[in-house]
């Protein structure tokens, strides 16, 4: 069967690179992919595969088969503000440095191979194209709250609201890994944060004239993040901790005493615990620092995304048919990160892999990031995705298998509880 497959998409290896320069080149922010959603049905129905399903503006699915084993496929549809990026759009700075447009033509290229072979397909594949994978353009999400067109800031925190993951059995996922030597990686661990926004309130005044009748916000700031950073010597490595944001507001003039101070960052770890424990630390430590300046503080919380749990049986399967394309030496294991993904909260409550890919140069969200390896990413891709689907349908037992180890890990009502804080 992967040999049938293999040829199906070298023969249509033309038409999936040009579609990943089309997407590449078109680069929407969350809930924002109107474009990018348009490409990509307008080439699906050239292939007679029909949107089956649409949600939370602009994300949709597609699926071919029916039945069981039902194997899910997740592609992202967002970009990232990267001002400066060669591909960065000129009104937003969006580009695709996170990559996320590869997924899009790998999840395609695999479909169509899928579909055109595999001509009585033993079971159901659904791929879901998310929006708004990337936690970025807050104000603008939670606008789109209030207005009753989404509830949760994540594409995929709206999905699980809306039970959309709840009928495959398994779910894929894959994510551009940037410049690192290898060519794959298969299980590795992802973290979860809060974001926060802290504004920290003073009292204007002169700045030169009347500083004495002042309450500076900015140094209300600095003492907070030096407070931070002597929070940083209790950071377990094994926690993969990390505190990091920037200044959103800094005052409005400097001959005034700033009276507002916008600080927003994330608290991350791959230890949920420890994600809550420190998230607390520091919304003590900005109410604390803020008193002793005189001012006063307003800390809001927004749940970000859980740690990726990923499934150690399905990655096996994912794992031998890597070895079909590359040596052991060039496949990186078990990694841990400090990045994040909503991906995580999928996690919770279905078997769930992410392999990571390579055919870049340059840093993930960087401005450098660039296709190096076109064939590497839209071709090779495509069939490693292509026969790890193959493979599950053709062998139910190894789903069968992943169900039965698999343990979610909240409820829904937990989960639920979570979101809404």
């Amino acid at each position: 069967m992967s040999n049938n497959l293999f040829q199906y998409i070298d023969d249509h290896r033309e038409e999936l690179l040009a579609l990943g320069e089309t997407l590449f080149a078109c680069p929407e922010l969350g809930f924002k992919e109107f474009k990018t959603a348009a490409h990509l049905k307008e080439w699906l129905a050239g292939h007679d595969i029909k949107v089956e399903q649409e949600f939370d503006i602009t994300g949709f699915s597609v699926s071919i088969g029916e039945g069981s084993p039902h194997i899910g496929i997740i592609a992202e549809l967002d970009a990232i503000p990267t001002p400066g990026h060669p591909c960065a759009d000129p009104e937003t700075g969006a580009a695709h440095a996170c990559g996320h447009s590869t997924q899009l033509v790998i999840a395609v290229g695999a479909l169509t191979a899928l579909k055109e072979t595999m001509k009585e397909l033993p079971g159901k594949v659904t791929v879901f194209f998310t929006p708004a994978e990337e936690f970025t353009d807050i104000e603008y999400r939670k606008g789109l709250v209030k207005e009753g067109k989404i509830r949760y800031c994540s594409g995929k925190q709206n999905m699980l609201a809306e039970h959309l993951f709840d009928d495959p059995d398994v779910i894929l996922h894959f994510h551009a890994m940037g410049s690192s030597g290898y060519r794959f990686s298969v299980g590795s661990v992802l973290s979860g944060f809060i974001y926060k926004k802290i504004t920290f309130i003073g009292k204007a005044s002169h700045a030169a004239a009347l500083p004495d009748k002042g309450i500076n916000a900015l140094n209300e700031c600095a003492l907070f993040l030096n407070a931070v950073n002597m929070l940083r010597e209790t950071f377990r490595d094994q926690d993969v901790v990390r505190v990091h944001g920037m200044i959103a507001y800094g005052g409005n003039t400097v001959n005034s005493i700033p009276d507002k101070v916008i600080y927003e960052c994330y608290v991350r770890s791959v230890n949920p615990d420890v994600v809550i424990d420190l998230n607390r630390r520091v919304t003590n430590a900005a109410e604390c620092c803020a008193a002793a300046i005189g001012g006063s503080v307003i800390v809001e919380d927004t749940p970000g995304y859980l740690p990726l749990h990923q499934d150690e049986t399905l990655n096996k399967v994912v794992y031998e048919h890597m070895l079909e394309f590359a040596e052991p030496n060039q496949i990186h294991h078990e990694g841990t990160s400090p990045a994040a993904g909503d991906v995580g909260d999928v996690s919770m409550f279905k078997p769930v892999i992410q392999f990571g890919y390579n055919g870049f140069t340059g840093a993930i969200h960087g401005k450098d990031l660039a296709i190096s390896d076109p064939e590497e990413i839209y071709i090779v891709q495509s069939k490693l995705l292509a026969s790890i689907v193959a493979d599950l349908l053709e062998h139910p037992e190894k789903v069968e298998e992943v169900k039965k180890n698999f343990v979610p890990h909240m409820t829904y009502e937990e989960y639920m509880n979570y979101l809404n804080g």
